[in-house]
């Protein structure tokens, strides 16, 4: 603990030793504390702790996969987290989730995703484990499939369950605009009541005065 009490008192007679200091110390870890919980609350970012299908769709461009999951046959027997996240241990889980949720926001932020979307190969591995998690009986009984490694995936060298059940459960690679009258369950605006009122009044009498 000697580099704990060295990095104190060094703070303590480098960045705090007058009250003006302090006080702007204080200010500074208030406003960082308060964005900080602004942005969680924001982003919604608590409810990735969850496995709801619809903590996926709190980014638009998912809107497609969404829907089509809807209408597919694992509707109702599997969610997202059951084929997109490890399930060997709940380390494993949520390092993955943390990770490939980074990933996603600042691909979806920075407007980088392709039109036609598809699972990097690290992801690729993730639901194939899945794919024979779910239906063991399945690969390993009755058809002996489900020997793949990750590198045969991560390579193309052999085929996966997707190569051959293509529509299971995204009906194939959809693109961005694949399902575009969708009746899908976008969250509400984190906009409080009374300040989008105030906005559409404003609006309206700005309005109301050009005429």
């Amino acid at each position: 603990m000697t580099w704990l009490n060295s990095i104190k008192e060094w703070t303590k007679n480098n960045l705090l030793h007058s009250n003006r200091h302090k006080i702007f110390a204080l200010v500074f870890a208030g406003a960082f504390v308060g964005l900080g919980a602004y942005l969680v609350y924001m982003s919604r970012a608590y409810s990735y702790l969850s496995d709801d299908p619809t903590v996926c769709i709190n980014c638009h461009v998912m809107g497609p996969y969404y829907a089509t999951w809807q209408h597919s046959s694992h509707n109702g027997r599997a969610t997202c987290s059951d084929c997109h996240v490890p399930h060997n241990n709940i380390f494993s889980k949520y390092y993955f989730k943390a990770s490939d949720g980074l990933r996603h926001s600042y691909v979806f932020t920075m407007r980088q995703e392709p039109q036609r979307m598809q699972a990097i190969p690290a992801s690729q591995a993730v639901i194939y484990d899945n794919c024979v998690r779910c239906h063991a009986q399945l690969n390993q009984e009755f058809v002996q499939s489900g020997m793949l490694s990750k590198a045969d995936i991560r390579h193309g060298g052999e085929k996966a369950c997707w190569d051959c059940h293509r529509d299971v459960p995204h009906m194939g690679k959809n693109s961005l605009s694949a399902t575009p009258n969708s009746l899908i369950p976008y969250l509400k605006s984190p906009v409080p009541r009374w300040l989008r009122e105030h906005i559409s009044k404003k609006e309206s009498t700005k309005q109301s005065r050009a005429l």
